[in-house]
């Protein structure tokens, strides 16, 4: 029941925002609203959507809460001291709608799961969680774990948490720009996990990429005025508008160059498009924008051939000052192959080459074999196919590699 599914994901962090802004005590809190999440699963679809769903919610959320509480005997101070806050008819009566949150009650939550002192993969578990409103279990599936230990990732992040006495509000306008970085790092991660799936057999997720792009919508909606935010819905529209071009028949990988271009959604284009060149107009330059727009420039190209390459290889150049990264240097690489030829491209890769690190990672291997094969050495890029087939853990980027591999491997052997 995919309305249902939405409401329930667009009122969670409304509903999480209330409960903590009123009781405190995120952990607990968080556990309430997803035990309500549930019980609205089962029983919307067949009662039918309540009047007021956040009302519900936050009724069903604070029943929770309480029966939590009173279950625990040895912990009957913590009892009085909830019920001392409030009490239990108030705590049971259903939140009108007056008194719904105003808008930045997302913003600090987003902040709260993306905290300094939590690791990058548990701000994803508990964004993912408390902010996009899946379920443990969906969380694991997505990142391919065992729900046991995504659910010992997300207990640990609320330990941490309460841990370091975070508070529910927005940081001090000093820390703001660094934590609000933060937190589009982490939805830009959870959007590449679903677009590029490092494991598994699936060459995407969708819904990871659907609630990276929800949840990145949500939030330009917050802060319209920000360059970068802006950059980063565009990247992801720009990019996410070839999911249905990436692959075919068994779910084979089909890269870039190769793909029906008439199968892109011109609607995510339009829109991306749209965003990065306003977003350009009035912001300095960042990571992202630079990003969304090599995007753009791929998509303006009807054909492969039509890309302009030279101006994608100007982007990077950019890009590799401001926010200089391997995987920068990587696709460099390539780009400045396409300009100045194969031979300037493998130049690039000789520091990601001593990087211990990088070389074992095989997009590295992978761009190699690319640009050796352009190059004309056949030979050293079926190595370096296969050393690339043997390091990634996608299987649909595995088989991609291997028929690279195979595909030169017949060709040695047919020639004379």
């Amino acid at each position: 029941m995919p309305a249902v599914e939405d409401l329930l994901r667009e009122a969670t962090p409304q509903v999480l925002g209330m409960l903590v802004q009123r009781h405190g005590q995120f952990d607990a809190c968080e556990d309430a609203v997803q035990e309500a999440l549930l019980a609205a699963t089962v029983q919307w679809p067949v009662e039918g959507v309540p009047e007021s769903p956040r009302a519900w919610l936050v009724t069903v959320a604070n029943r929770r809460l309480i029966d939590a509480v009173r279950s625990e005997h040895s912990r009957r101070g913590r009892e009085a001291a909830v019920a001392q806050a409030a009490p239990a008819d108030a705590l049971l009566a259903p939140a009108p709608e007056a008194s719904a949150p105003p808008d930045d009650d997302t913003l600090k939550l987003l902040f709260l799961c993306c905290h300094p002192a939590l690791s990058a993969p548990s701000q994803i578990a508990l964004t993912l969680r408390a902010v996009g409103g899946l379920r443990t279990g969906e969380i694991a599936a997505a990142f391919l774990v065992p729900e046991a230990t995504m659910a010992q990732r997300i207990s640990r992040a609320k330990a941490r948490i309460k841990a370091t006495g975070a508070v529910f509000s927005l940081p001090p306008p000093e820390q703001r720009d660094d934590r609000l970085r933060a937190v589009l790092h982490v939805l830009y991660l959870i959007f590449n996990e679903g677009y590029t799936a490092s494991s598994g057999t699936d060459v995407h997720r969708s819904d990871l990429t659907t609630e990276a792009i929800r949840l990145t919508r949500t939030l330009h909606r917050l802060l319209p005025g920000d360059g970068e935010l802006t950059g980063l819905l565009a990247l992801m529209l720009l990019t996410n508008a070839h999911r249905d071009a990436r692959s075919g028949p068994g779910g084979v990988l089909i890269p870039l160059a190769e793909q029906d271009r008439s199968r892109w959604n011109r609607v995510e284009i339009d829109e991306g498009l749209r965003l990065v060149t306003d977003a350009l107009t009035w912001s300095e330059p960042g990571p992202y924008q630079l990003q969304a727009a090599i995007a753009a420039v791929h998509a303006d190209a009807p054909r492969a051939d039509q890309t302009d390459w030279p101006q994608i290889t100007a982007l990077y150049r950019v890009l590799s000052v401001i926010a200089p990264n391997q995987m920068v240097t990587l696709n460099q690489a390539a780009a400045v192959a396409m300009v100045d030829g194969p031979a300037a491209g493998l130049d690039l890769l000789i520091p990601l080459e001593q990087d211990e690190r990088m070389a074992r990672h095989h997009r590295l291997a992978a761009v190699r074999a690319h640009l050796l094969e352009m190059a004309g050495n056949p030979a050293a890029a079926l190595i370096a196919y296969r050393e690339a087939a043997r390091l990634t853990t996608s299987r649909p980027e595995q088989r991609y590699l291997e028929v690279q591999a195979a595909r030169l491997a017949a060709k040695a052997f047919d020639s004379p």
